[in-house]
C-alpha cells in the first residue's frame, strides 16, 4: 500500500475514558497515555499495547475489549460525528465511514460488497496489525455509534474476527453483538442485511443534534433570508462537501432543478454559486476551528477540500489570515459541543 497504519490520537481518548468508567486507577497506564495528544499520530504497535495493558486490568471480565469500544463518543472520532450529521441513511453512514477511514488509521482498508441479501463491510488479511483486542474494540466502537443513532437497531446477520478469543470470550462476543460471532477467518467482516442500508438516521444524540444545529446556523448566515427551497440545497451542500465534490451541477441535480434555475435561486441573493460556496465554507470553517476535536486536515476534508493546503489557501483569500491563526485566537473560548 505505500502507506503506514497508524490510529489519530483521539483514539486514545477511548481508553482512558473506560479506565474513569470502570474505575481503574492504573497509573502507568494513565501516564503512557498522556504522552499523546489529539494531534497526534499513533504508531499501531504503540496502540495495541495500551489496549493489552488496558485489557489486562479487567482478568475476570470477558472480553473486555468490547466495553472499552463501547465508551466511544463523537470526541473519540471527530469527523465521523460530523459525517453521521450528513447521512441520511445508514447506507450513506457507512459509506462515509469507508471513505474518511484514513482519518483514523492513515489508510483506507475497508471494503463493502453485497452478498445476496446481505451487505458485509470488511477488513482484508493482514491489514492492519491491531490484533484481536484491537480489531474487537475497532469493531465494538463502530456499531455502537451507529447504534446510538437509532431507536430499535436492527440485528446484524454475522460479525468475523481474524483473531481466536477463549469460549468464555467468544460467548461475551455473541452477546454484544447479538449474532453469529466467528474466528479465525481471514477477515474481519461485519454482515447485515441490505434492508439495513435505508434505515434513516434520526439524530437521536444530543450532542450531535446540537453539532447539526451550529451547521445549519452556519449556512443560515452565509444565506439569509433563506427559503425552504434554499435551505435544502444547505442541506444538500453537507453532503457534496463530504463527497468531495461540490459543484453547480451535482447540486441541481440532488435538487431536481436545472443548474440554470438553481443559479436563478441564488442571484435573487445577488450570489452566484462559487459565491455561496466560498461563504457557505467560510462560515461553516469558523465553527470547525472551534471544535478541537478536529484537526485542519480534518476540516479541509469536511469542507470539501482535497488537502490541507487548498484550505489553506482558500481560507486566507477569504479572511486575509490563516486557519492556524484563527483557532489560535478563539482558544478555548469556542467550547467544542
Amino acid at each position: 500500500m505505500g502507506q503506514v497504519m497508524r490510529v489519530t490520537g483521539a483514539w486514545i481518548g477511548l481508553l482512558r475514558d473506560w479506565l474513569d468508567d470502570a474505575h481503574h486507577e492504573a497509573l502507568d497506564l494513565r501516564s503512557a497515555l498522556a504522552r499523546w495528544s489529539r494531534e497526534d499520530n499513533v504508531p499501531v504497535p504503540v496502540w495495541r499495547d495500551l489496549v493489552e495493558r488496558g485489557v489486562a486490568l479487567a482478568p475476570d471480565q470477558p472480553a473486555p475489549e468490547l466495553a472499552i469500544g463501547a465508551c466511544v463518543t463523537p470526541a473519540h472520532v471527530g469527523v465521523l460525528g460530523y459525517l453521521v450529521l450528513a447521512s441520511d441513511t445508514v447506507g450513506e453512514a457507512m459509506l462515509a465511514y469507508q471513505r474518511y477511514e484514513r482519518l483514523f488509521y492513515g489508510v483506507s482498508i475497508a471494503e463493502l460488497e453485497a452478498t445476496g441479501d446481505d451487505v458485509e463491510i470488511r477488513w482484508p488479511p493482514d491489514s492492519s496489525g491491531l490484533g484481536q483486542q484491537g480489531d474487537g474494540v475497532a469493531i465494538a466502537a463502530l456499531l455502537t455509534f451507529l447504534r446510538r443513532q437509532m431507536d430499535d437497531p436492527p440485528s446484524l446477520s454475522k460479525v468475523s474476527f481474524r483473531g481466536e478469543v477463549s469460549p468464555r470470550d467468544a460467548s461475551a462476543y455473541e452477546s454484544f453483538f447479538g449474532c453469529p460471532v466467528s474466528f479465525g477467518d481471514a477477515y474481519v467482516r461485519v454482515r447485515f442485511p441490505q434492508a439495513y442500508l435505508a434505515i434513516p438516521m434520526p439524530r437521536r444524540d444530543p450532542t450531535l443534534r446540537h453539532l447539526l444545529d451550529r451547521q445549519a446556523q452556519a449556512l443560515l448566515r452565509a444565506l439569509p433570508g433563506a427559503s425552504d427551497v434554499e435551505r435544502i440545497l444547505q442541506q444538500v451542500l453537507l453532503r457534496l462537501l463530504a463527497d468531495g465534490e461540490p459543484t453547480l451541477v451535482r447540486a441541481a441535480q440532488a435538487m431536481h432543478m436545472s443548474p440554470r434555475t438553481l443559479q436563478r435561486r441564488l442571484a435573487q441573493h445577488d450570489m452566484s454559486w462559487q459565491h455561496w460556496l466560498d461563504r457557505s465554507r467560510e462560515q461553516l470553517a469558523e465553527q470547525y476551528l472551534g471544535d478541537t476535536s478536529l484537526s485542519l486536515s480534518d476540516i479541509a476534508l469536511l469542507l470539501g477540500f482535497s488537502e490541507q493546503s487548498a484550505f489553506t489557501r482558500a481560507y486566507r483569500r477569504w479572511t486575509a489570515s490563516s486557519p492556524g491563526r484563527r483557532r489560535r485566537r478563539l482558544g478555548s473560548t469556542t467550547p467544542p459541543y
